[in-house]
């Protein structure tokens, strides 16, 4: 048995990560200050410090044996317009949790990176060896931290590794996906079919894909889970390994949206809008490192599987907040 701390253990994929060494008989320390994350999505068993990341040093000892670290700010659109709050935050804290763990001796990392560190894609499937351009101060952030996490690797033998992730979806068991506000189509889709939303956007219907809307590559939670315990094993002393986590194909806006409605039933009305800037026609990662470096392959890559786990605990966290009425 080993003793984890996940920063951001309150969060979507802290808590589905923190579950998943809780059921491979790990201890775990959930770190966070409940900011955008949810006391109840702390799964059971874990040990939970309410703090921002730079407490880590209150308590981070020898007697651990690595950090996930999940605590992030993740709203593009927010960093454009308070960019302070994410160097503070996403770059400050990392900086702090660093030098905790160099104090306390505890060498083995693996940090939740992302996509965006990419920017607007050159080419698809990208590869980590692609150019990193961020096109908002949250990606740059994420970037910064990566950049951070490689020198203390070089210098002081950190073990480390930064997976970048896709777009994250689905549920497990009693962990899902809900933010305020909400940004990510198949929850907001979900909405749609909930009652709780008239329509969902689509923006822009003519990118040159099948059916002209934009493609994405989605990830299941758990699966996503599975890598990070994967790369706990996987990282070496002195090295940054960077691995993208996806599935390597990808589905469209109006895949996502008819792949809701059969799942759940309902209709979902859709109104079409001008495109984003910024919005690239074919996001799909190539996930041939992680196959290669941590033997992982993801398994749950049904579209409408992803769907259903996403629907069923939408449908339960519905049922919750109205009997909390």
């Amino acid at each position: 048995m080993m003793k984890y701390l996940v920063t951001g253990g309150a969060g979507y994929v802290g808590g589905v990560v923190a579950a998943h060494l809780l059921e491979v008989g790990h201890e775990v320390v959930v770190l966070d200050d409940l900011s955008t994350g949810f006391r109840e999505a702390v799964p059971d068993g874990a040990a939970f410090v309410e703090g921002r990341v730079q407490d880590a040093a209150r308590f981070l000892d020898p007697s651990f044996d690595g950090v996930l670290h999940f605590a992030a700010f993740s709203q593009v659109g927010e960093s454009v317009a308070r960019p302070e709050k994410y160097w503070d935050n996403n770059v400050g804290g990392s900086m702090a949790l660093l030098a905790a763990m160099r104090a306390a001796g505890v060498r083995r990392l693996v940090f939740s990176s992302t996509a965006a560190t990419y920017g607007e894609p050159v080419s698809t499937p990208l590869t980590e060896t692609a150019p990193t351009a961020p096109t908002s101060p949250y990606g740059a952030s994420k970037l910064a931290v990566d950049h951070m996490i490689a020198g203390e690797a070089a210098a002081h033998g950190l073990a480390a590794a930064s997976l970048r992730y896709f777009n994250v979806a689905g549920a497990h068991g009693p962990q899902g996906e809900r933010h305020d506000p909400e940004s990510h189509l198949i929850p907001l889709v979900l909405q749609v079919a909930l009652g709780e939303r008239e329509s969902i956007s689509v923006y822009g219907d003519d990118y040159p894909t099948p059916d002209g809307t934009c493609v994405r590559d989605y990830i299941h939670v758990a699966d996503l889970a599975e890598a990070h315990l994967l790369a706990l094993d996987a990282v070496t002393p002195g090295e940054h390994l960077v691995c993208n986590l996806g599935n390597g194909s990808g589905f469209s806006v109006r895949e996502v949206v008819e792949t809701v409605r059969k799942v759940t039933g309902h209709p979902v009305p859709e109104v079409l809008a001008a495109r984003r800037p910024g919005d690239p026609a074919v996001l799909v990662a190539s996930a041939a490192t992680a196959w290669e470096r941590l033997g992982w392959r993801p398994t749950r890559t049904d579209l409408a599987g992803i769907v259903a786990d996403a629907w069923e605990f939408a449908r339960g966290h519905a049922r919750e907040r109205e009997a909390a009425r």
